[in-house]
């Protein structure tokens, strides 16, 4: 056995990888009962979504071995075009893209398969920001560097937006985390939450009482701290911005944000009650998860699912399958698998000796953890659903594909962590 062979058996994080292969099991088993066809028993019948998710499982399988088995310095030295072409696509599928469910997103390759770019696009925007940010003479708290790093996150987010597809667009903004994990202020993170605050807030109440509330909150501070005037200046400006910005979402509400994206907002903050017309989904999927209790119902015998109550139960909505067929229990297990998968990337983050790896890994712990939290969330009424897909469960081959190269990049990056730094 060479040492290239030695050092693919050895320093692969296997823990990782069979946490990897216990979602996609999870995934395929949950797909398969989710929309079970007594014609079609067989898992691996391709009439059914079961048997080419099936067929995706195997293939992505097969896409993560060959990362693992490529040269380590060609992620780094082809990083470049694959976000070039990363980009492309979504300009092509703008162009000539199939529209599903009111996105154009999709480019259609024959045999009832389809490619949605954006997926890819996660994982290569976390390489470009990686290569960026870990050149010479880059610190992400100048201005310039700060702007390019914006940037290269903001070209496919924009053009994600024009399909439209805000759920994906969205997902970007989990990269934060990595700009602040590189040195970026943590008054980001904090004006960040600020701002989100302020947008609930304009939306439910009336926005001359949330000025006045946020006034009178501004005006006791710079009391507090009248003899720092530096500090006061800062505040009147935050003040400024802020009741510009809650002017701004009444304006964003009602002239820029689509009819259903307005009314999903309206549900999940409590404006409108439609539990049978806009708010259908989300109620089913409350009922579906609920009535599992502790242990579930058992495997196809889920009445939420097999009456399919829940729309999008093997896609968007799969997590309901979880809840109702296995219960607390199972969910608790799926929720600790995730955990556990996203602490072990940290981990393998951290402990990387090239930055473009440590980068990177942040990237790949970002963008899992807004997928799971927001997915999850928009299930049991956390967050508005906004469809995005739950990482190598909820069924579809770009998902599966575009998660299992952002894993596996890092698996590869680490595995040759001790052999060479780079970037």
């Amino acid at each position: 056995m060479n040492n290239s062979q030695r050092s693919f058996f050895f320093n692969v994080d296997w823990l990782s990888v069979f946490l990897y292969l216990a979602l996609c099991a999870i995934g395929l088993i949950n797909i398969h009962s989710a929309v079970f066809d007594p014609k079609h028993q067989y898992i691996f019948d391709m009439d059914t979504n079961y048997g080419k998710q099936f067929v995706y499982v195997l293939s992505a399988v097969v896409i993560g071995i060959f990362i693992l088995l490529l040269e380590s310095r060609f992620v780094s030295a082809l990083t470049p075009g694959i976000y070039g072409v990363t980009l492309v696509l979504l300009v092509l599928v703008l162009v000539m893209g199939r529209n599903v469910g009111g996105n154009q997103a999709w480019i259609p390759l024959g045999g009832g398969f389809r490619l949605q770019p954006s997926e890819f696009a996660k994982f290569a925007t976390c390489l470009m920001l990686a290569r960026y940010l870990s050149g010479t003479n880059v610190r992400i708290t100048d201005l310039k560097s700060f702007l390019i790093a914006g940037t290269i996150i903001g070209f496919p987010m924009l053009l994600i937006l024009r399909q439209p597809d805000v759920g994906s667009t969205l997902v970007f903004c989990s990269l934060i985390f990595v700009l602040y994990r590189e040195g970026l202020s943590p008054y980001f993170l904090v004006i960040t939450i600020l701002f989100i605050f302020l947008f609930v807030a304009a939306l439910l109440y009336n926005p001359i009482y949330v000025i006045i509330a946020l006034a009178t909150f501004t005006l006791l501070a710079a009391w507090l701290f009248r003899r720092n005037k530096k500090f006061i200046i800062v505040l009147l400006a935050g003040l400024a911005l802020s009741v510009a910005f809650i002017f701004s979402v009444q304006f964003i509400y009602k002239n820029v944000l689509q009819p259903h994206q307005k009314v999903r907002i309206d549900i999940i903050l409590g404006i409108v009650k439609d539990d049978k017309g806009k708010g259908y989904n989300l109620k089913q999927s409350k009922i579906a998860i609920g009535s599992g209790k502790m242990w579930g119902k058992g495997y196809m015998h889920g009445t939420q699912t097999k009456f399919s109550f829940v729309p999008e139960q093997s896609t968007d909505f799969i997590f309901c399958t979880v809840g109702e067929e296995w219960g607390f229990a199972g969910s608790v297990v799926v929720l600790g698998l995730y955990l556990f998968l996203l602490l072990r990337i940290i981990l393998i983050a951290e402990r990387q000796r090239s930055p473009f790896s440590r980068i990177y890994g942040y990237g790949v712990a970002s963008v899992l953890f807004f997928h799971v939290m927001i997915n999850i969330g928009m299930t049991i009424g956390l967050v508005p659903v906004i469809g995005i897909p739950l990482p190598f469960i909820s069924y579809g081959g770009s998902s599966l594909w575009s998660f299992t190269i952002l894993l596996f990049i890092l698996l590869k990056l680490d595995s040759n962590r001790m052999g060479m730094i780079y970037a």
